[in-house]
């Protein structure tokens, strides 16, 4: 018989309970070391850095936001958590230092 140990994500602990299903069916585990939540097998960033850059570039070109979330199909709260965070620099010529 083999045996698969999980171990926290959080503190190494092995001490975890199921806890039900995530929608995408995969298992959920509640730690009882550090009392944080879980899944198995987590999965990393959803849009890679070079396609997030192109969706901030077609902000920069002044497209609107919804039109941009329909365009390459992502939400439109993503899209201002990325515009809010600062990844998007102001195009020169706008909001320039006069001299």
């Amino acid at each position: 018989m083999v045996t698969i140990t999980v171990l926290c994500r959080h503190c190494g602990s092995d001490r975890l309970a199921k806890d039900g299903f995530a929608p995408n069916g995969k298992q959920k585990y509640l730690c009882r070391a550090c009392g944080k939540k879980s899944r198995q097998g987590p999965t990393g960033p959803r849009h890679s850095s070079e396609r997030k850059a192109e969706i901030l570039r077609a902000y920069q070109e002044r497209q609107s936001m919804r039109g941009i979330a329909r365009t390459f199909r992502i939400s439109r709260n993503t899209l201002a958590a990325w515009v809010k965070g600062g990844s998007s620099a102001p195009s020169p010529g706008r909001d320039a230092p006069s001299s």
